[in-house]
């Protein structure tokens, strides 16, 4: 597979225009390029899905094709008049980036690569019109990834995402020009990357980043946890994301496996470690610092996709703009509520503007308008 070293371009058009001048000050790194299905489905697909319900874990063509064929058999009517099946952008780390950029008005970019086929037009389409970074994507020749979000009627989502034979940037086509200049690289854990992981982190350390880890899901941890461990043990981890399940999961088989001791695990190996409590708000600590924060807002959770994802869009926000801890995990709550408002880990227009109502009621530094890409 060639791979085009350039910005990405859609029919000749350049889509890192319009980006900021000079490195993101925030960079994920997503190795896979990635196109989400999201649609509320019955119980019934979900039980002739291999796996457990509520995690994330691959699955090979066949099982994709499979899942997308009897999606329409089992899609749940809207009772809001929203879309029944989206198809948008997608991975935990585009995620974040995108709300850093959209909702936030942090300037970031993504490192990957994506397939010239439809599904990476519409992945670049769809990143760049919220002014993400994108000269660091490869374009290869190959098929871009897809994953099916599975999301129940209470909003519980389950995600099979298919990798086998896409394309992806591989360690040895990060080049130091990446990282140079940026802040942050932003990171999801996932076995299929780990040898890219390890040298993204290498590089960036030597260029004095900090370096943000989400640890993914329950079945990616338990599954493999030790290659985890070793990421953790490293010292080179500064954040640290994990929800209660992903946090119960890491400490199974010890004498205390619950998420106020993963967080005393994890805040011994990195400056700042946050486990999400769901509707029970979150639990952080940096250095001798413990913070508990509920959840901000009326719960209504219509999608649960992008939650943590867009709690660490905000995290780092308070981060970049030097805010407290407690302040860091209020604004991440707030994100983290704006996204599951509706379908997908993108966030709408509206429910920005709810998130920064909250934000404003709950007293917090809001986005600059001028930078945000969503109208005030």
């Amino acid at each position: 597979m060639g791979v085009e070293i350039r910005p990405a371009t859609i029919n000749g058009e350049n889509h890192s225009e319009g980006v900021n001048i000079g490195a993101p000050v925030v960079l994920g790194l997503q190795p896979f390029a990635l196109v989400d299905h999201i649609a509320k489905v019955d119980w019934s697909l979900l039980s002739q899905i291999p796996g457990e319900r509520g995690g994330s874990f691959p699955v090979a063509v066949e099982e994709l094709k499979h899942i997308l064929n009897e999606l329409n058999a089992h899609i749940l009517p809207s009772t809001d008049n929203e879309s029944l099946l989206k198809t948008i952008a997608g991975g935990s780390v585009a995620n974040t980036i995108r709300g850093l950029a959209a909702g936030f008005g942090i300037s970031s970019g993504i490192i990957g690569a994506c397939g010239e086929d439809e599904e990476g037009k519409l992945f670049m389409s769809n990143m760049g019109f919220y002014k993400v970074d994108l000269s660091r994507l490869r374009l290869k020749n190959g098929t871009t990834a897809q994953c099916v979000c599975l999301v129940d009627e209470v909003g519980n989502r389950t995600m099979r995402p298919c990798l086998s034979g896409s394309v992806k940037v591989q360690a040895d086509e990060l080049k130091r020009e990446d990282f140079k200049g940026s802040k942050w690289l932003v990171l999801r854990y996932a076995i299929l990357n780990v040898e890219v992981i390890k040298e993204a982190i290498k590089i960036a350390k030597e260029e004095g980043l900090f370096v943000s880890l989400d640890l993914a899901s329950f079945e990616m941890v338990r599954k493999f946890k030790s290659p985890l461990i070793e990421l953790l043990e490293s010292g080179n981890i500064d954040l640290c994301f994990a929800n209660e399940d992903e946090a119960t999961e890491l400490l199974r088989g010890e004498e205390k496996a619950d998420p106020d001791a993963a967080l005393e695990y994890l805040a011994k190996r990195c400056r700042w470690a946050v486990v999400t409590l769901a509707q029970n708000g979150c639990i952080a600590k940096h250095e001798k610092e413990f913070v508990r924060v509920p959840a901000v807002g009326e719960a209504k959770v219509t999608d649960a996709t992008g939650a943590g994802d867009l709690f660490a869009s905000g995290f780092l926000y308070g981060l970049v703009r030097g805010l407290s801890l407690e302040e860091c995990c209020r604004v991440g709550s707030c994100s983290g509520g704006s996204v599951i408002r509706s379908l997908g880990g993108e966030v709408t227009p509206e429910n920005w503007q709810w998130m920064y109502k909250q934000m404003q009621t709950n007293g917090l530094q809001l986005p600059e308008p001028s930078k945000s890409s969503v109208v005030t």
